[in-house]
């Protein structure tokens, strides 16, 4: 009788650790979402799909559903901006961005898209103070970083 009560109980152990690992995962991610762990959102994973497909009124469309439902998912605002950039509106694209880094300022790929966003306008100034902010948020580097650093670095060159 012993031995299974203490069976049940690391099995209990193991089973809470395991769900404690699952949702510091969700909140270790990029995600820059406020929730701990998203419920599935087909509108969201459209804007997404449509993003990848360069389609970018359509996931427009899907992503302003997405914020509607959830208007504290900053990875939404950050895609909505992303894709107004692509369509060349800087003025909602940096609104988005700036809805994406007001409910996460450590957002990286906000960081980085809002970077880029200012070296198309030729504000090379703000671009830094984005780049200097993912150097803070990447203490060991992360893609977001580098990427943004090579736009700064190839900008600087071409005004050169």
């Amino acid at each position: 009788m012993w031995i299974k009560k203490m069976a049940m109980a690391v099995t209990l152990i193991a089973a809470t650790q395991l769900a404690s690992t699952q949702i510091l995962f969700a909140m270790g991610s990029d995600s820059g979402s406020s929730s701990l762990v998203k419920t599935a959102d087909p509108s969201y994973d459209l804007g997404k799909q449509a993003i990848e497909a360069e389609n970018w009124t359509t996931a427009i469309g899907h992503l302003n559903k997405t914020v509607e439902k959830d208007p504290k998912n900053a990875d939404a605002f950050n895609y909505l901006g992303f894709a107004h950039r692509q369509l060349g509106d800087y003025d909602t694209a940096f609104q988005e961005y700036g809805k994406a880094l007001a409910l996460n300022p450590n957002h990286k790929g906000a960081n980085e898209y809002i970077g880029e966003a200012y070296l198309k306008t030729g504000n090379l100034q703000k671009a830094e103070m984005h780049l200097a902010k993912l150097d803070e948020i990447c203490t060991f580097g992360c893609a977001e970083y580098t990427l943004l650093k090579r736009k700064v670095a190839e900008f600087k060159a071409a005004q050169n």
